[in-house]
C-alpha cells in the first residue's frame, strides 16, 4: 500500500491517499479542500475511480468532495452518526465564512467493525465517539497502521468544545479501543506529523492517569 500525505485548507488537515500499486485500487481519507491538488495528484497516479474514507463530518475533512465528485466516480463512506452533521456542510462554512454546496451523496455508511478492502489490503472500521458521535479511525492491521482522524494526535486529542463532542466520550474511545493496539502501531493523525500508540501511551498528557 503507497500513502501519500496531502496537507489541505487552511485548517492544514492530512488528506491520505492510499493506492494499491497491484490493482492501482484507491482510498483517500478526508479529502477537505484544496480539491484542484487532489485531483491533479489522482490523474497523476491515473485513477479513474476512487473511495472516499470520512473519519468525521466536520467542514475541514469533507469539504473538497464536491469538487472532487465532478472528476471521478466517487464512493462516499462516513458513519451514520455524523451523517446529518455532513448533510449541514453549507451551514458549517456559513459559521466560517467561507461557501460550500450541498454535499454529495453518502454511499455507504459504515459501522464498527466494518471492513474496506483496497487490493490485497483491508481497513477495518473502528468507532471513537467523542470528537464527533460518528468519529471513525480505520486500521490497517497487517500494516501497522492506523489513521485517526481527530480522535487522536501526537500529544494531544481531538477537541470536545465543538457540537456533538464530549471529552470522557472521547477519552473512553481512546483508552477502550486505541490504546490496545500495539505499541509500534504507526499513527496517521487528521492534523500534525505521525506517532505511535506507543508513544502516546508513554507521553500524551491528555491519556495519563490521575
Amino acid at each position: 500500500m503507497q500513502i501519500t500525505t496531502i496537507i489541505v485548507g487552511p485548517f492544514a488537515v492530512n488528506c491520505y491517499l492510499l493506492v494499491c500499486p497491484q490493482t492501482k485500487e484507491a482510498v483517500i481519507i478526508d479529502p477537505g479542500d484544496d480539491a484542484e491538488r487532489l485531483v491533479n495528484t489522482l490523474h497523476e497516479q491515473r485513477i479513474q475511480t476512487i473511495r472516499a474514507l470520512i473519519t468525521h463530518a466536520h467542514l475541514d475533512h469533507i469539504g473538497g468532495l464536491s469538487d472532487l465528485a465532478s472528476e471521478f466516480a466517487v464512493d462516499i463512506s462516513l458513519h451514520p452518526a455524523d451523517h446529518s452533521l455532513y448533510q449541514r456542510l453549507p451551514d458549517q462554512g456559513f459559521r466560517f465564512g467561507r461557501h460550500f454546496q450541498k454535499p454529495p451523496t453518502v454511499t455507504h455508511l459504515l459501522h464498527e467493525g466494518d471492513w474496506v478492502s483496497l487490493g490485497k489490503t483491508a481497513l477495518r472500521v473502528i468507532h471513537t465517539p467523542g470528537h464527533t458521535p460518528g468519529g471513525i479511525c480505520f486500521l490497517a492491521e497487517k500494516d501497522k497502521i492506523l489513521f485517526t482522524g481527530d480522535t487522536l494526535f501526537a500529544g494531544s486529542i481531538g477537541r470536545t468544545d465543538l457540537e456533538g463532542g464530549n471529552e470522557s466520550t472521547l477519552l473512553h474511545s481512546i483508552h477502550s479501543k486505541l490504546l490496545s493496539l500495539p505499541d509500534d502501531m504507526v499513527v496517521y493523525p487528521g492534523h500534525g506529523p505521525e506517532t505511535t500508540i506507543g508513544g502516546e501511551r508513554r507521553s500524551n498528557p491528555f491519556l495519563q492517569s490521575a
